[in-house]
């Protein structure tokens, strides 16, 4: 049994609305193949987005994309390629907000997507928060397991940097 306890980052986060076997894999420290054509692109319009912004802040164990002041508040922005995970970053961003508030600190996020030129405002309600909460327990759920949860077809498998793991 993985004794270790999870610790429940943006990433696990994301990848558990997509791959729960991606969740078991990033839980035990496997590394994507960093080789990967679409992660090497996010990385790309990461660093090259937003240039006059500090990226990858770190707060416990998050890193944000970068962060703004803006009227007095503090905005969280996370830089995604495209909207087709969408879903998937919302989460990602509303647990960074929910970790802060249990930090005392508000925030508010948003989502950008530099290539489609979109913005998105995420805010963290109650029903995020209690969606956020049963995330975190299947993600600790997950990683106690022994083996991996079974590969299963998914649309974003194509282009995953976790493929061999599953289809190789």
């Amino acid at each position: 049994m993985f004794s270790e306890l999870v610790k429940v980052n943006g990433y696990l986060v994301q990848a558990f609305s997509i791959c729960r076997r991606q969740v078991w894999l990033l839980a035990r420290g496997v590394t994507a193949e960093q080789s990967n054509e679409s992660l090497a692109l996010g990385r790309l319009v990461d660093q090259n987005s937003y240039a006059r912004e500090r990226h990858q802040v770190g707060f416990g164990d998050n890193k944000f994309d970068f962060v703004q002041g803006a009227d007095g508040e503090l905005v969280v922005c996370e830089v995604k390629k495209s909207s087709r995970a969408e879903r998937s970053a919302r989460l990602q961003l509303a647990h960074y907000l929910y970790d802060l508030q249990k930090a005392g600190i508000e925030a508010r996020g948003v989502l950008m997507f530099p290539t489609e030129k979109k913005r998105v405002e995420v805010e963290l309600t109650d029903a995020l928060k209690a969606e956020l909460d049963c995330v975190y327990a299947e993600i600790e759920s997950l990683a106690q397991r022994n083996v991996p949860p079974p590969a299963e077809h998914c649309k974003y498998c194509g282009k995953c940097a976790y493929a061999e793991y599953c289809w190789g």
